[in-house]
C-alpha cells in the first residue's frame, strides 16, 4: 500500500474535549455559588462529578487514538508514579502518613472554609502544638472519661413548669446552664459541676450569612486542676482520627479538623482537648474521647480554598452540612 494512503495512529479524528472542560469550569463555579441549596448542591454536585468522569474517559479514548493502546498505558504508569512519587515525599519531609486533608465541614469558620485542601505537618511531641497543658494523674483522667457518655454542653434553658425548654440561643426569660443527655437529660447549674473538669459557659454573636445576629451560648472557658483556660484561635489546628466510641465517629466523620484547646499530661502521655471554631462546645461535651497524640495525624501549616472540594464531590459529599450558614464569634 503506497504511503500516502496508509492512516497512521495519530491521524484518527479526536474527540474535542475544550467543551467539556469549560463545562467543568462552569459547573464547578455553579456548585460554589449554589452549595447552601440543599437540592441544587446534589444535582449540581452530581453533573460535576459525572463531568469529570467523562472528561478522564473521553482523555483516555484519545490518548488511545493518537499514541496507541501500550504507549497510552505507558504514560499513565508514569503519571501515577509521578504522583506516588510526590506523595511519598511530602510523608518524608512532612513526617506524617497524611500530608494532605480536606476540610468537609463548617465547624472551623472563618478561619477554614469548607472544601479548602490542607497542607499537614506529622506531630510527635506536645511541643510540637501550641496549646496550653494541664498535667493531671491517671485518677483524674478516669474521673473526666467518666464524664464524657452523658456530655454536658452549654445552653440557655427556662423552666416551664413540665420541663426545661432547651435552646442554644439566649432568648428573653432564659437561664445560662450545661445540659446533660445522661438519664433521659437534665439541666446541670454551671456553679453546681461535680466532675475535676468544669466548664465556663457565656454568651457571643452568631452571625447568619443573611446578615441577622444571634445571640448564642457557649463555652467560654475550662477548669481543671486548678488551671483556666479560654479558648485562643492562635492555637494549633490539628486533624484527628476519631474512635468507634465517638460520636463524630457515629455520624460517618472518621477525621476531625478542628483546633487544639488545651493538652492534657497524664503521667506522661498526652491527650489534645479540641474544639470547632464555630461549634460552641468543646468536642468532649458532644461525647467524643480527648484524641490522643498519635491520633493526630498532623497539624495545619498551609491551606488552599477550593480545591478540596474536588475530593469532596468525588466522594460523593455534595451536600453543604449543618452549621455553614452562621459564624460564631469567640
Amino acid at each position: 500500500m503506497p504511503k500516502s494512503t496508509q492512516k497512521k495512529k495519530s491521524d484518527k479524528p479526536q474527540i474535542n474535549t475544550l467543551p467539556l472542560y469549560a463545562l467543568l469550569v462552569v459547573l464547578f463555579a455553579l456548585y460554589i455559588l449554589f452549595q447552601h441549596g440543599a437540592v441544587l448542591s446534589v444535582i449540581i454536585g452530581v453533573a460535576l462529578f459525572l463531568t469529570l468522569i467523562t472528561v478522564i474517559c473521553v482523555e483516555t479514548i484519545n490518548g488511545i487514538k493518537k499514541e496507541g493502546l501500550w504507549k497510552n498505558l505507558l504514560e499513565i504508569v508514569i503519571v501515577v508514579a509521578i504522583v506516588f512519587g510526590v506523595w511519598f515525599a511530602m510523608q518524608f519531609f512532612l513526617s506524617t502518613r497524611y500530608p494532605l486533608d480536606v476540610v468537609p465541614s463548617c465547624s472551623m469558620l472563618p478561619t477554614l472554609q469548607r472544601g479548602d485542601m490542607l497542607l499537614l505537618h506529622g506531630v510527635t511531641s506536645p511541643a510540637q502544638l501550641k496549646a496550653p497543658i494541664i498535667n493531671i494523674d491517671n485518677s483524674t483522667y478516669s474521673q473526666v472519661l467518666k464524664e464524657i457518655p452523658g456530655g454536658l454542653s452549654c445552653v440557655a434553658y427556662m423552666d416551664t413548669g413540665n420541663g426545661a425548654r432547651i435552646s442554644q440561643y439566649m432568648e428573653p426569660g432564659y437561664s445560662i446552664g450545661l445540659y446533660s443527655a445522661a438519664n433521659g437529660g437534665s439541666i446541670v447549674n454551671v456553679d453546681g459541676q461535680n466532675g475535676p473538669l468544669k466548664y465556663e459557659c457565656g454568651v457571643t454573636n452568631s452571625t447568619f450569612s443573611n446578615g441577622t445576629v444571634e445571640r448564642i451560648v457557649y463555652t467560654s472557658g475550662i477548669s481543671l486542676a486548678g488551671q483556666t483556660i479560654n479558648g485562643d484561635r492562635n492555637n494549633s489546628i490539628v486533624v484527628y482520627a476519631t474512635i468507634p466510641k465517638d460520636l463524630f465517629y457515629q455520624e460517618g466523620d472518621s477525621y476531625i479538623v478542628h483546633r487544639a484547646y488545651a493538652i492534657l499530661n497524664v503521667s506522661g502521655s498526652y491527650y489534645v482537648l479540641t474544639k470547632g471554631d464555630n461549634n460552641p462546645g468543646l468536642d468532649i461535651q458532644y461525647s467524643n474521647y480527648p484524641a490522643p497524640l498519635s491520633y493526630i495525624q498532623g497539624k495545619v501549616v498551609a491551606s488552599i480554598p477550593y480545591l478540596g472540594y474536588l475530593k469532596l464531590i468525588l466522594s460523593s459529599r455534595f451536600t453543604e452540612p449543618a452549621g455553614c450558614n452562621s459564624t460564631i464569634q469567640n
